[in-house]
């Protein structure tokens, strides 16, 4: 044990003090890694407080990370924290300081409260709880939910696996934008207005809008609309936690005001996204139309409305036949082998083989020959069994990136996003997302520690899906970026969403900011 004398962390500290540490390392906050130390005896950081901790080669994303048996606490990582960072950046650096509190916070309440809630629940939204209490393999406290206390966790985060039941507010009309499957929807599962406690006279000028009841507080504030006084529809929430189970093969998406995996990661909705979102999901379903020998289903995600207000919107999900499993899920004890068990006989590796085949054949295609590539990470995914066979299932599509010149080469129009960030004709921003998403989080963190020679696996379903295209252009670039690389690009997440604003980051969109890299681990057998 390496510990401060004196210092005694318990608990889950030195887990979260360790994750936290090794993401400033890999990012390199404020020149980390200037702070290493080479010797006889190996690498290690020197600490604000003068300790030496003791560094070991590699890791799945970076180059050095915490060595096995080292023993941290929080208080000396942030205090090394501060230590580096600019004044300028001295917000940020106290607002993940609070994330980190409040990670190890909800890290100890799943310890007391949630490690026998998915024995409670059956069916998809088991393997939803089960997601939830797996850690992100990038993000270090992305158990945060920003400003929610214990009492909202355990009542409405997906690892305690709760039930609950939705608030209604009603809006006037002249506010309401209905995408238009909605306005030819009526009725969907929404309760009229005797139901939730309102005069019924109120529907000739008003609509009714789900409210998650951790959202009253702040729709209770928006002038003009009327917040019901009865709850209804009894929900549970998925993964995403601002995403409830509001019927069979039904999800209904509502703004929450918390933020997760940084402080500018808002869970609020933004009434431009919705409609980005269902353009996109069209796009893909014409590629989809042109590659009918892909395994690949995309989530329904047409009926939305708002009130343009980021706290005032719905989306509701509409989910294809079979049984669903996030992909998230993979990742938490036990679930592999029993999802193998099931549908491949007890083989691990053939389900994981045939998963790799199917995300880089739908991925590369979208790259190579239309210019796409999806945020489509691990919690955005899943495997869809019927019928013995297995597919991909692909949803939240607002944050994918595509490239004009490209789009109009393969003869598709380009969709008119109100976010223009969505688009561009740069291939190396392309293959940026296709790294840091398909490759690092929907593959390897999934794949790596499932199987022997995991770099392997991933490295043969890669080189397939890439063969296919030749000398292609794109195809080339992507090999380059990827099998032929030296080192792998990664995001910067923690130094934007949270530590960094914006204006000195740089950062247009915080979930697509680089700037560091780690080691290929295509390259090396693990």
């Amino acid at each position: 044990m390496n510990a401060i004398p004196g210092l005694h962390p318990v608990g889950r500290e030195p887990y979260l003090a360790r994750r936290v540490l090794n993401a400033l390392l890999r990012e390199d906050f404020a020149g980390m890694a200037s702070r290493l130390e080479h010797s006889r005896d190996g690498v290690a950081l020197v600490l604000a407080s003068g300790r030496r901790v003791r560094l070991a080669p590699g890791g799945l994303f970076q180059d050095f990370s915490i060595a096995p048996g080292v023993t941290l606490t929080l208080a000396e990582v942030l205090e090394t924290l501060e230590a580096v960072a600019t004044p300028a950046d001295a917000p940020g650096v106290a607002a993940f300081a609070t994330e980190c509190h409040e990670t190890l916070a909800a890290l100890e309440l799943y310890d007391r409260h949630g490690t026998q809630a998915p024995a409670r629940v059956h069916g998809p939204i088991r393997y939803e709880a089960l997601a939830a209490a797996v850690d992100h393999p990038v993000y270090p406290t992305a158990r945060c939910r920003l400003g929610v206390p214990a009492e909202g966790l355990l009542a409405y985060a997906p690892e305690f696996a709760p039930a609950f039941d939705l608030r209604w507010a009603a809006v006037p009309r002249d506010r309401v934008t209905l995408s238009s499957e909605a306005e030819t929807s009526p009725g969907l599962f929404f309760p009229c207005m005797a139901e939730v406690g309102l005069p019924e006279r109120l529907a000739d000028t008003h609509r009714l809008f789900p409210v998650h009841p951790l959202a009253l507080p702040v729709v209770t504030g928006i002038a003009g609309v009327i917040v019901a006084g009865l709850p209804y529809l009894r929900v549970r929430p998925t993964l995403s936690m601002r995403t409830v189970v509001a019927g069979e093969r039904l999800h209904l998406k509502l703004p929450i005001p918390t933020s997760t995996l940084g402080l500018r990661n808002r869970r609020s909705i933004k009434p431009d996204t919705l409609g980005d979102g269902a353009l996109a999901e069209s796009l893909l379903r014409e590629v989809l139309s042109r590659e009918p020998d892909l395994p690949v289903v995309l989530a329904d995600e047409q009926l939305h409305g708002h009130a343009g207000h980021e706290y005032l919107g719905w989306m509701i999900r509409r989910l294809p036949p079979g049984e669903i499993v996030p992909v998230a899920a993979l990742a938490a004890p036990g679930v592999l082998p029993e999802i193998a068990a099931r549908f491949y006989a007890g083989d691990v590796r053939a389900l994981l083989r045939d998963y790799l085949a199917i995300l880089f054949a739908w991925n590369v295609r979208l790259f190579a020959r239309y210019g796409i590539a999806l945020e489509a990470h691990q919690q955005n995914l899943s495997l869809v069994f019927t019928d013995g066979t297995m597919r991909l299932m692909v949803k939240d599509n607002d944050g994918l990136l595509a490239a004009p010149d490209r789009l109009g080469s393969a003869g598709l129009a380009v969709p008119a996003f109100a976010d223009e960030r969505m688009l561009t004709d740069d291939p190396h921003s392309l293959a940026d997302v296709f790294v840091t998403i398909t490759l690092h989080l929907a593959a390897a963190a999934i794949v790596f520690g499932a199987v022997e020679d995991a770099s392997g696996l991933v490295r043969d379903a890669l080189d397939d899906a890439l063969s296919e295209f030749g000398e292609h252009p794109m195809a080339r670039l992507l090999r380059a970026r990827t099998l032929d690389a030296a080192r792998l690009v990664g995001k910067s997440m923690v130094t934007a969403a949270t530590l960094v604003d914006k204006e000195r980051s740089g950062a247009r969109d915080v979930n697509k900011f680089y700037g560091t890299s780690g080691p290929n681990y295509l390259r090396f057998p693990r």
